[in-house]
């Protein structure tokens, strides 16, 4: 089995020997090189050519948040897990880090003789699993787009009689799903119903794809969202700020109790599930510590199985990018319920688990680029119905 090359970049020699210790017990990874700073790493980047990177953020010469932006300049997919202390500060830092284009973050664990077991506890269950994770979705990106380019080059060379053949060839060698192919297509004409919520639920590569998102929006839709990005405490509150200073939607952490308006995105806090009831005529927001499901808390599965018995066939949920499968279980009850589902497509996503989910299960109705997904929550939840 081809091992998961990584490079290893931190300013502590401390820290780099502890991340090598965790990650030489896993025989499905091999590290190939170490950097001290941003400027070794960039170099190490065209020496080693790894898989994977895991990039400290606080490092002298040039921090991991300017190394990040300039190796995102000309290595888009290259999957990049940022280190950064679980402070106020190193909160900060990592949602910049993950709004600017870094694929996951873990929190970096103590290098102190006392906290060592806890190093290696939180490098084996955090860090190890999404490097490879990450490798695998980077790793059959480079297969579909080398098969797509052999058989547009067969397509290119192939006799006039032969482009039956050559359709057959093109279709099989893109790995999608009969179910994505079907509903993958623009939605026209009129809808029968347009929704009253929107539930956003998302996972690895989430901040950046709700920075698409929400950037892409002219004015605030009429109607309320409700987010769970899987975050810890802390990073969820700074991450709803940075998400309204970029458009013109007011994006906030949700609170206990508070009353759900037209407008407004609510983002469930890190450590919290988010529930939606309806006693009267007004939503309101629910905030609990009840046990994680599907290893989560938030758990999108809560929000989407809530939000459905509120408002029914008029809820639209929107599936991105995610490692796992939170929210499949929700995702069937909303269409039981008529509701719509709309989910993000493998190209752009930078897991396609929790999307690939519902896909595959056939719960999607419509499955989008990141870059089209927000014209389409404007159609789906717009009150005038008309013609695209």
């Amino acid at each position: 089995m081809e091992k998961v090359r990584v490079l290893i970049v931190d300013d502590s020699a401390v820290m780099r020997k502890i991340i090598a210790s965790a990650l030489q017990k896993e025989s499905s990874i091999e590290i190939v090189g170490f950097a001290a700073n941003g400027l070794q790493a960039i170099q190490a980047i065209q020496t080693y050519n790894p898989d994977v990177m895991t990039l400290d953020i606080e490092m002298p010469e040039m921090d991991g948040l300017t190394a990040l932006r300039e190796i995102r300049k000309v290595n888009k997919y290259l999957p990049i897990i940022m280190f950064s202390s679980l402070t106020h500060k190193g909160a900060q830092a990592a949602v910049m880090a993950l709004t600017a284009g870094a694929s996951d973050y873990v929190g970096k664990p103590v290098n102190t003789a006392s906290g060592i077991d806890d190093a290696f506890k939180v490098l084996e269950t955090e860090l190890i699993p999404k490097i490879i994770g990450l490798a695998k979705r980077v790793k059959s990106r480079k297969v579909r787009e080398v098969q797509l380019a052999n058989t547009q080059a067969m397509a290119s060379h192939a006799p006039p009689q032969d482009k039956s053949i050559t359709a057959k060839s093109l279709a099989s060698a893109r790995p999608i799903s009969k179910i994505a192919v079907k509903v993958n297509k623009a939605t026209s004409g009129l809808l029968a119903k347009p929704a009253e919520a929107v539930c956003i639920g998302v996972s690895t590569g989430g901040p950046e794809a709700l920075m698409q998102v929400f950037a892409a929006f002219t004015a605030p839709i009429g109607v309320p969202i409700f987010i769970v990005q899987h975050m810890p405490a802390d990073f969820t509150a700074l991450l709803a700020a940075r998400l309204s200073s970029i458009g013109v939607m007011t994006v906030k952490e949700a609170e206990e109790g508070e009353i759900a308006e037209p407008g407004i995105a609510y983002m469930a806090p890190g450590g919290f599930h988010m529930a939606l009831s309806r006693p009267g005529t007004k939503t309101i927001i629910h905030l609990n510590t009840e046990p994680p499901e599907n290893s989560c808390r938030p758990a999108v599965d809560v929000l989407f199985r809530t939000a459905s018995q509120v408002y029914g066939s008029s809820l639209l949920a929107v599936m991105l990018t995610g490692m796992g499968y939170d929210g499949l279980k929700g995702a069937q009850i909303i269409k039981e319920k008529g509701g719509q589902l709309i989910a993000q497509d493998e190209a752009t996503s930078v897991i396609w688990g929790m999307p690939g989910a519902v896909v595959q299960a056939g719960l999607a109705d419509t499955v989008l680029p990141i870059d089209k997904i927000t014209d389409e929550i404007i159609f789906r939840t717009r009150k005038v119905l008309t013609s695209r």
